[in-house]
């Protein structure tokens, strides 16, 4: 069966032409010799430019070591281990009894931003489809070696930390912008921008992981254009954009509304809604259901008011009014600097 997401859509247009296709229907392989395992993805030709890719699609199994949990979501579970001297986080992606497609899906979706190197976005080390028995389980489609870049991630710092001051949170807030400003330059939507999906460094700097919602986009088409089977896309539903809700195009602008919900928990370090799923979603949709901004004093100062105006126009019902990531940034930048 051939793999839902083409091979030429992880790497960039202006690497995969220089590639060699081969003959493979699909990217899953049994194991090589020598211990590792590896992804049957395009080879390098010598004079090829893909020398320059900046992930591997081989995993040394026997160079990994000290395996430990870490946590657990929906389509996989990640773990802190060593690799080459160097500590990494594993991600085992799944299969889902109840939709193998979906759990497919997320594997690839994984690799979207997997050639891009950004400093508020994870880097991708390796992957690998196929996991020697003594490293893996029967129920894992693949596997996935990360930088690691700690233990916290946004969620625990909203809710969990003692003090989150307004310069701290700002700050956090704009290097998620960087990050989706960057992927979105390169076609790459993340579709589940939420705090859980931002980790917190130890020299306290954000970054996105998780791209198993991800999408990525065909450049020179229509922002909205995206593979029929990739339409319905997952993600959060308290920070799922209308469009999405409703089952229209994916759109970078998409992340945008993400973006304006997470911001509003730094702000206010509040869950956004309250209630049953299916009443949120159809107030999001048919009344335009957001989160207060008039019930919290942080929204009350000169600086609170310009974020709320920031916040209007990121979950704008209208994706057409919504920033781009990349506008975002002076926005950003002028609310540090105003006085509270």
């Amino acid at each position: 069966m051939p793999s839902p997401i083409p091979v030429t859509r992880l790497l960039p247009k202006d690497i995969y032409p220089s590639l060699d296709l081969g003959t493979c229907s699909s990217p899953l392989t049994r194991p090589s010799h020598g211990g590792a395992t590896s992804l049957q993805v395009p080879v390098q030709r010598p004079h090829g430019r893909v020398a320059s890719r900046l992930w591997s699609s081989v995993i040394h199994w026997k160079e990994l070591r000290c395996v430990r949990p870490v946590g657990s979501g929906g389509f996989g579970s990640v773990y802190r281990a060593e690799y080459l001297g160097q500590t990494v986080a594993l991600k085992r992606v799944k299969k889902c009894a109840k939709n193998k497609l979906a759990s497919r899906q997320s594997f690839w979706a994984e690799l979207n931003a997997a050639h891009l190197r950004h400093g508020n976005v994870v880097r991708v080390i390796a992957a690998t489809t196929c996991v020697p028995a003594d490293f893996g389980d029967e129920g894992s489609i693949g596997t996935v070696l990360m930088e690691y870049v700690g233990s916290r991630d946004l969620q625990q710092v909203i809710y969990g930390c003692a003090e989150l001051g307004e310069d701290r949170w700002l700050r956090y807030a704009a290097d998620i912008a960087r990050g989706l400003s960057f992927l979105h330059a390169h076609g790459v939507v993340h579709l589940d921008i939420k705090p859980a999906n931002v980790l917190v460094s130890d020299a306290d700097v954000c970054k996105i992981v998780d791209f198993g919602c991800s999408v990525k986009l065909d450049r020179g088409c229509d922002a909205g254009a995206v593979a029929p089977h990739l339409s319905h896309v997952g993600g959060t539903y308290t920070h799922r954009a209308p469009e999405l809700l409703k089952g229209e195009a994916v759109s970078p602008e998409a992340d945008i509304f993400s973006f304006g919900i997470t911001l509003w928990q730094l702000a206010t370090r509040e869950q956004p809604y309250t209630g049953d799923r299916q009443h949120v979603v159809y107030a999001v949709v048919a009344h335009d259901l957001r989160p207060s901004v008039r019930a919290h004093p942080v929204f009350g100062t000169a600086r609170g008011r310009l974020c709320a105006t920031l916040l209007g126009r990121c979950w704008s019902g209208d994706a057409r009014c919504r920033p781009s990531a990349q506008e975002l940034l002076p926005h950003l930048e002028q609310l540090r600097s105003s006085r509270t």
